[in-house]
């Protein structure tokens, strides 16, 4: 809280921000540099928390926007920016590798990450192939004016679709949600609005670009479907696979409309292990309809599993035994009506993971004329205590017919 953070200090600002990215935490200097008061009205898009009417210091999506004109500077110049980000691209590829991950969907990408792609690809350091997500206004205006859309490249690095968050955090409790969490009156908090919605779909469908839009409320989740539904009503595309990211909590309503307009939906696969402790605020029958991965299936559609790194981790082994057991770190069960078989886990982890890239003929399975993109693992999944599944080890990552794990760097 302010509080905590003042006790460190009130002379400098001070921001601590959640590994999720919805919401931070700011001291009082903080607060009076960007000119934040106890009567300063929230924004439609965002949230300055109080109690009996004062700051607590915590500020959620869209509000700490007016933060950033707080101490910022350039620390980096343009050059040293891309050393920077070509290093850690390679660092990310070794820890792919290393857990057994051959694909990834960048679901976050700028001009820069491009860059350091092609950077580590030319030295040989790239050891995962990347679908990647436009999250840039300046990209998506430079693929629009040079006629590139979704599928150009190749299968190492190939362009996406276009990323839009519309409200916030699952793990965070922002997301928007049409009942409060557990004994508040807080429905959480949509970053876009429905016209919002609207135009940033018709933008996208019409340039043709798949559309990913981050949703994880149940009524983020139809304001995304609203769009979808009136896009490929008014420009029909059978296959254009829009997704909606995370697609958290769902009811059978939305489970059918997903259905019917070919929408690909990506709930975290991680994140009942990793966050749940958190689950307590939503409640028992919330949680039996968030993370749906069962009732995805079950509806005959092709859901994937999300990380969402780095607000959930990305290891596969993590993600399978979650799905299966639906435990979290300390035994506790959230959501046994979702539980999937071992069989069912893997699907999802391989052949449903290219699908959303429409790749699925390309890899995502062993067969001749696929890429030879596959995983050796210490033990079989099958044999093993399901509670024991991420504790399987890697023994070898093969790209292409190429081993990348174990390598000189391991």
């Amino acid at each position: 809280t302010k509080k905590d953070l003042d006790e460190a200090t009130t002379e400098h600002p001070v921001v601590v921000a959640h590994r999720g990215g919805h919401t931070s935490w700011y001291n009082s200097k903080a607060l009076e540099l960007a000119g934040i008061t106890n009567d300063t009205p929230d924004p439609p898009d965002g949230r300055f928390f109080r109690e009996n009417g004062e700051l607590t210091g915590r500020v959620a999506e869209n509000a700490r926007g007016v933060f950033n004109r707080v101490g910022k500077r350039e620390t980096f110049t343009p050059e040293q920016r891309r050393d920077r980000a070509r290093d850690g691209m390679r660092h990310m590829s070794q820890l792919f590798s290393a857990c057994g991950l051959t694909s990834v969907h960048n679901a976050g990408t700028n001009s820069e990450h491009i860059l350091a792609y092609e950077d580590c690809r030319k030295n040989g350091e790239l050891t995962h192939r990347a679908y990647m997500m436009i999250r840039s206004t300046e990209a998506f205006n430079g693929f629009k004016a040079a006629n590139i859309y979704t599928g150009f490249g190749d299968e190492w690095i190939r362009v996406g679709g276009i990323k839009f968050v519309a409200d916030g955090s699952a793990s965070e409790r922002t997301m928007r949600m049409s009942t409060p969490y557990v004994g508040t009156n807080d429905y959480g908090i949509l970053t876009m609005t429905q016209e919002q919605v609207y135009e940033a779909v018709d933008d996208a469908h019409s340039h043709n670009f798949q559309v990913g839009i981050h949703a994880n409320g149940d009524v983020t989740i139809e304001s995304v479907l609203n769009a979808y539904e009136r896009a490929l009503k008014k420009w029909p595309d059978p296959d254009r696979r829009h997704r909606i990211e995370h697609c958290t909590l769902v009811s059978p309503e939305i489970i059918r409309r997903i259905k019917a307009s070919g929408v690909i939906p990506t709930p975290f696969w991680t994140y009942v292990y990793f966050h749940g402790e958190k689950w307590s605020q939503y409640g028992d029958d919330k949680i039996r309809w968030m993370f749906a991965h069962k009732s995805f299936l079950d509806a005959g559609i092709r859901v994937p599993g999300a990380s969402d790194y780095n607000p959930g981790p990305f290891e596969p082994l993590m993600a399978i035994q979650s799905m299966v057991t639906r435990k979290d770190y300390k035994g506790r069960v959230w959501g046994a009506n979702q539980k999937v078989s071992v069989d069912e886990a893997l699907t999802i982890a391989t052949i449903n993971g290219a699908y959303p890239s429409f790749e699925e003929n390309l890899k995502g399975s062993i067969a001749a004329g696929k890429l030879a993109d596959f995983v050796m693992l210490e033990k079989d999944p099958h044999e093993v205590d399901p509670d024991q599944i991420m504790n399987i080890k890697v023994n070898r990552t093969v790209i292409g017919g190429r081993i990348v794990y174990p390598n000189e760097r391991t």
